[in-house]
């Protein structure tokens, strides 16, 4: 429902967030699930409003903007983890997001956990999001059923209509192929996370999306593994945290600490 605003405000700038979004030319690249090509974004929103205008991936703003209104406000080292259809990931290091030389780090999604594994969006195998996401756990499921004979209430459920929250509500009545499931997933997500702790060492890992809502049939597997398989000089110091983000307000919030956080910064190309 659309709301009026009782007072006036001044517009500063804009801050999107979006997939493939490239903060250092301002354009999105070949953005999955939508033809798009490569469009310069930045130069069509100036055509509407000569203010300064700020592109990055959706998972860079959702970092900032756990930052700035969420659970990360007083981390300067973490990793934010989104786990929608897809994952992504926001990386910040002393206070600052990661982008690299190339405006793109950071897609954890896309690291290989397992050798000839699924088929990606993106055109490879065994990438993490095709095993820790809303669709990883969907495919999970099915893999588990054909291997399996146990009892389950996902059995005459069609591919095309099963969802993670069909998933969610099955684990908590106690379906043994959706706990399974939960745990496979936070199995290979956990030790994804392993890894990323060696090279980065942050203070937590934030998780968000809708399958992270599944609370402990997500946050515990991804703990226990992810603990397990750390180099000893890094356990039991990384804290795996939900995000306080208001979900229905993450992509808004995400997109305006983007804009503020590049409005204050000394070293602001805007």
């Amino acid at each position: 429902m659309e709301k009026e605003i009782s007072r006036s405000y001044k517009l500063s700038g804009v801050g999107i967030g979006a997939p493939n979004g490239n903060y250092y030319h301002g354009t999105i690249e070949d953005p999955p699930n939508l033809s798009w090509g490569t469009v310069n974004l930045v130069e069509l929103v100036k055509r509407y409003k000569n203010l300064p205008v700020v592109v990055t991936n959706d998972a860079n703003a959702a970092a900032l903007g756990e930052m700035k209104f969420g659970a990360a406000k007083s981390f300067r080292n973490f990793i934010q983890i989104t786990l929608g259809t897809g994952l992504g990931s926001g990386i910040v290091v002393n206070g600052k997001l990661v982008y690299g030389h190339d405006g793109f780090a950071g897609e954890m999604g896309h690291v290989t956990v397992k050798e000839n594994g699924r088929r990606c969006g993106c055109g490879r195998r065994g990438c993490l999001e095709t095993y820790a996401s809303a669709t990883g756990i969907c495919r999970t499921v099915f893999e588990l059923l054909s291997d399996s004979n146990l009892p389950s209430t996902l059995r005459n459920v069609p591919y095309s209509q099963l969802t993670a929250k069909a998933i969610y509500e099955a684990a908590v009545s106690g379906d043994q192929i959706a706990r399974q499931a939960f745990r496979f997933t936070g199995e290979v997500l956990g030790k994804a996370l392993a890894n990323a702790v060696a090279y980065l060492s942050p203070e937590a890992i934030v998780l968000f999306g809708g399958l992270a809502t599944a609370g402990d049939l997500v946050f515990q597997p991804v703990q226990q593994f992810m603990e397990n398989n750390l180099l000893n000089i890094y356990k039991g110091k990384v804290k795996i945290i939900p995000s306080a983000l208001p979900s229905g307000e993450a992509a808004v919030l995400g997109a305006a600490a983007l804009i503020w956080h590049e409005l204050h910064s000394p070293n602001a190309r805007t």
